[in-house]
């Protein structure tokens, strides 16, 4: 090789080197920016949480809900279709007010009174999960409450509570309505309720031995099922609405500020079954609920607990709570779990704060 070759053959590799080197550096990426996941806030899937306080499954009142979540009880989710608002309340935990159930509940931050009032709630929800375990001998085991109207004053019972309820191993469960009197006098040890089927059975329907069912509802509502109600309350009576694909659409109406329990002769047969037996027997004052303030609310009241059959057959469950370990609950079914997907509140220029209520029961 002739001095002339070597020389270009010598420049042509530092060249080559150059260039190789050049281009593996120009090659180098920058690494990836993180790409972070927008939070949906549910107050951005039904924007009216500026009327609401928010009651969690662990008994705290985490107050309006605006940009807000909880992982453990209220968040959204999206089921490829739409987003919705998950509310999620374990069988055992610390609970709201005197009640032996969790919730994860809306309630509404003022409070109107039925003879004046003109005021709505609507929903559309599917129910996700009831409890796993229960006794099927009484009527709340597999049942979630989840919309309410709610007394604030006086005894503060309910003129109404929306249910929905599925045995284990039925693919459809039962929707139905429930009227509790507001009991005449002091004593309110015997108050009790009135269910109205919507689709499927209603309170009253349980099984005859803890693990027997009764036969399943041919008209019920599966888990998942979409269903929406509407309650309107106007010049003391309430009117219900509840539509569902596929289901006939039912309608009730009940008088707020004149009762029709006002004697002993007026329980009815099915009170009479199911409530008097366990000493519940008592009557409604004449004006029924007139004179005190009524609230809206909304979300997953559950109504199973761990609590033994023999304190109360018609409202303690006997079932798995493990403690009152939330993880361990949410592990094995033994929760309520409901979507919203829409909802909306009309309140009344007559409705005042509520904030009575807050301070007695947070």
């Amino acid at each position: 090789m002739n001095k002339r070759t070597s020389s270009s053959l010598i420049t042509f590799l530092i060249l080559f080197t150059f260039t190789t080197l050049n281009s593996c550096k120009n090659e180098v990426k920058e690494p990836k920016q993180k790409e972070t996941t927008k939070t949906v806030y549910a107050s951005e899937v039904t924007p009216f949480f500026d009327h609401w306080k928010l009651i969690l499954g662990d008994g705290s009142n985490a107050g309006f809900a605006n940009n807000f979540e909880n992982k453990d009880f209220f968040y959204t989710t999206n089921d490829g279709k739409s987003d919705w608002v998950v509310y999620k309340a374990p069988n055992a935990g610390d609970t709201h007010g005197t009640s032996n159930n969790t919730r994860t509940e809306l309630a509404q931050a003022k409070k109107w009174y039925p003879k004046t009032a003109d005021d709505k709630l609507t929903a559309t929800l599917k129910v996700m999960n009831v409890s796993s375990t229960g006794d099927a001998r009484v009527a709340a085991s597999y049942a979630v409450v989840v919309g309410q109207i709610h007394s604030a004053d006086g005894h503060e019972n309910e003129p109404l509570k929306i249910f929905y309820k599925k045995f284990p191993g039925h693919t459809k469960g039962s929707v139905f309505w429930h009227y509790e009197i507001n009991t005449a006098g002091e004593d309110n040890s015997g108050r009790w309720d009135y269910s109205s089927a919507v689709w499927g059975n209603d309170f009253s329907v349980v099984g005859t031995e803890e693990n027997t069912y009764p036969e399943e509802p041919k008209d019920g509502i599966a888990l998942g099922e979409e269903f929406s109600y509407e309650i309107e309350v106007k010049d003391g009576i309430m009117n219900l609405k509840f539509t569902s694909e596929g289901h006939e659409t039912k309608t009730f109406t009940k008088n707020l500020i004149q009762s029709e329990y006002t004697t002993t002769a007026d329980i009815p047969e099915q009170t009479q079954n199911l409530f008097v037996p366990i000493g519940q027997d008592g009557i409604e004052r004449e004006t029924a609920y007139t004179g005190e303030g009524l609230f809206f609310k909304l979300g997953a009241y559950n109504q199973t607990n761990g609590k033994s059959p023999d304190v109360n057959k018609n409202w303690c469950s006997g079932a798995e709570t493990h403690g009152g370990d939330i993880q361990k609950q949410y592990a094995d079914g033994n929760y309520a779990e409901v979507w919203f997907k829409t909802a909306s509140i009309k309140v009344s220029d007559a409705a005042v704060s509520n904030d009575g209520y807050f301070s007695k029961n947070d």
